[in-house]
């Protein structure tokens, strides 16, 4: 295998999470298209089954060699990852605004050092203390605009990004013991089985499916699922975490820009506002390594 420029794999890697970002708000568009034909809790998990087993195919030599315990840490992550990603697909599910839910989904990103704190000791930067009250306000200003209520899909999706803070550190526990891409293979079936398995009691399923939703079913299978994870490995192991969670904020600018573009969605000042002031606590979270990423270049 031939050896990493180190001068151009921090170039490399800025492009491949850029494309990344690219993929993942691409999957909120499909997964919404999909969800047109199919109950959510059968169209992720049918999604994250396959994406597993494909990205199982590539691990099949890294699998054979985890023991028990290793196959054990990463099933357990799996279960997190499974409620996560339920709460988060009944959230886009109930969701009238795409833009919007990605942005509060992108508070998973800033409360990742909270819930640090609170499990396992960690002291979170000076900068986490600052932007939380300055994201607290934009979700505010995100209610204020639904009637000074919040609705269903904005309590959905930030359950999740609260599961989600939890999911990242196991994760970046976890991935200590076993290898990145064996870990997500085995993340990906254990959502895939269990969500299809809780769909079977509690939605019903069509008795077929119009080409056009197989079709979504595909593409978010292929772009936002496999193919995604797999440069996002790649990806995160050609630089730092910390760096490659600064462009990966990014996600919930994209989404918002695609559902402009592809469902005509526009946003009112409420929301323009909460969701800015959401993505500079972000930002501010961020600060030492968004200032490092902008001195380098």
């Amino acid at each position: 295998m031939p050896s990493v420029d180190p001068v151009r794999s921090p170039l490399r890697a800025d492009l491949l999470l850029l494309l990344v970002t690219m993929l993942a708000a691409a999957g909120w568009i499909f997964s919404k298209e999909a969800l047109a034909g199919m109950p959510p809790l059968l169209f992720i998990g049918t999604r994250f089954v396959i994406a597993g087993g494909i990205l199982a195919l590539f691990a099949l030599a890294a699998l054979r060699r985890l023991s028990p315990a290793e196959w054990r840490l990463a099933a357990g992550v799996g279960l997190i990852f499974s409620a996560a990603i339920s709460l988060w697909v009944l959230g886009l599910h109930h969701s009238r605004h795409l833009g919007e839910s990605a942005f509060i989904n992108s508070l998973g990103i800033l409360l990742v050092p909270v819930v640090a704190r609170l499990l396992f000791g960690d002291r979170p930067p000076r900068t986490t203390w600052i932007a939380l009250p300055v994201a607290l306000v934009g979700f505010m200003l995100l209610s204020l605009n639904a009637g000074f209520r919040i609705e269903p899909g904005q309590w959905l999706i930030a359950g999740s990004a609260l599961v989600f803070s939890v999911l990242i550190n196991a994760n970046s526990r976890v991935v200590r013991r076993v290898p990145a891409l064996p870990l997500t293979a085995i993340q990906l079936l254990v959502v895939g089985l269990m969500l299809t398995l809780a769909s079977l009691p509690f939605e019903p399923w069509p008795a077929r499916l119009s080409a056009a939703t197989l079709g979504w079913v595909a593409a978010s299978i292929l772009f936002a699922s496999t193919l995604r994870f797999f440069l996002q490995v790649h990806a995160q192991g050609l630089t730092t975490p910390s760096h490659a969670a600064v462009i990966l904020m990014l996600e919930a600018v994209w989404t918002a820009l695609m559902a402009a573009w592809w469902f005509g969605e526009t946003m009112t000042l409420l929301q323009l506002l909460g969701c800015s002031l959401i993505f500079a606590a972000l930002l501010i979270n961020r600060w030492y390594w968004v200032r490092r990423l902008f001195k380098r270049r």
